[in-house]
């Protein structure tokens, strides 16, 4: 869709329930915001094709499956100049057991969440970054203990203004 895109309660509402159960029924969709099947399917169709929803996916148990450690690393880079964080991300990007790279402001540069079966896992996988010569000057790594709170949905509609229809750009 070319230009602005107005969402309104009825879409913000179906991107809510969607985050909530992907795999609900457009029925059941339909039914919780309040609008008849066909043009629920409409809106969810328009809300794709716009790039608002960008997918689904599964929410696996991990720990029903095998044991894991979760660690948060922090990366200072050598070099601070647009090139060096090119060469960075583009090195990065397929670290299979990277699951978040975040670059921040602060005292480093990038935040990594990384998920391995193990510290020594971890050592390895960090120890082949360090060695591929990517720019990394120095890192600090956190081993998460307990992870309490973990969501999945974001808060659309604390996010959002709630008197005005917002314009988003698509």
């Amino acid at each position: 869709m070319n230009g602005l895109m107005k969402l309104d309660r009825i879409d913000i509402n179906i991107l809510v329930q969607l985050q909530k159960d992907g795999r609900i029924s457009n029925v059941n969709l339909a039914d919780a915001v309040g609008l008849s099947p066909s043009p629920c399917l409409q809106r969810v169709k328009r809300l794709e094709q716009a790039g608002f929803i960008t997918g689904y996916e599964a929410h696996i148990n991990l720990t029903k499956i095998t044991d894991s450690v979760t660690v948060f690393t922090e990366v200072t880079l050598s070099g601070h100049r647009r090139e060096d964080f090119m060469k960075f991300e583009n090195a990065v990007r397929d670290v299979d057991e990277l699951m978040e790279c975040h670059l921040i402001t602060g005292g480093y540069d990038y935040l990594l969440r990384f998920i391995t079966r193990s510290i020594e896992h971890y050592q390895e996988v960090i120890e082949k970054m360090l060695d591929a010569q990517i720019g990394i000057d120095k890192y600090f790594s956190y081993i998460v203990i307990k992870s309490p709170i973990m969501k999945s949905s974001v808060p659309l509609r604390s996010l959002i203004a709630r008197h005005n229809p917002v314009d988003f750009g698509v």
